[in-house]
């Protein structure tokens, strides 16, 4: 799912443009679903956590819990909402 990895991407730059330095991603076993091969898209450190679900969070982890900005939560669940309703678009168009 290409937006998933682009929501991660523009997670990191928003992050790295505020001058901290993304290092962890936490992820959920959903969220891993979407996300396909993490080793050939992240340099990021992955932890698998599974309280997350379809969600994500691209953290640095030197101020993660000291500052709210140094992370940003991401969820696969807009994307499977949205894909649900074009299918039953689609259906209804006959």
């Amino acid at each position: 799912m290409n937006e998933v990895k682009e929501l991660v991407k523009k997670a990191i730059e928003e992050l790295t443009r505020e001058g901290l330095k993304p290092d962890i991603i936490l992820v959920g076993p959903k969220f891993l679903e979407y996300w396909g091969d993490i080793s050939e898209d992240c340099e990021l450190k992955v932890y698998e956590i599974e309280e997350l679900g379809y969600d994500a969070v691209v953290a640095d982890s030197a101020y993660l819990g000291q500052i709210k900005r140094a992370s940003r939560r991401i969820s696969v669940e807009p994307f499977l909402e949205e894909r649900e309703v074009w299918r039953e678009i689609e259906k209804l168009e006959i």
